[in-house]
């Protein structure tokens, strides 16, 4: 085996390690939304609305609804919603996203 694929041998596993570890963490956003004012407005778990809050179980599902709309919502607000954009850090905000789509 020449130097040149040993070292690529060696390399790809810490890639995929080191992007392993990078990936926003469900777990971590479910956190995010119940420590934020998320929880108080929205439903995760039934499709039934809280005042002009929806319901957020499948999300991802409903019809026209992109991640680009998702994150732009959640950013700027709008329609009762504050915006957070100032209030969760990158990885939060990657984390919330990744919860989102679990739903």
């Amino acid at each position: 085996m020449t130097i040149s694929k040993r070292l690529f041998a060696l390399t790809i596993p810490a890639i995929l390690v080191a992007g392993a570890a990078m990936a926003a963490d469900a777990k971590k956003g479910q956190e995010v939304f119940e420590n934020s004012a998320c929880m108080g407005c929205h439903n995760t778990d039934t499709d039934e609305k809280r005042g002009n809050a929806p319901a957020l179980k499948a999300l991802y599902k409903k019809e026209g609804m992109t991640e680009a709309k998702v994150i732009e919502k959640i950013k700027k607000g709008g329609n009762g919603m504050p915006p957070y954009e100032e209030q969760l850090e990158k990885d939060q905000f990657a984390d919330l996203l990744t919860y989102l789509k679990t739903l």
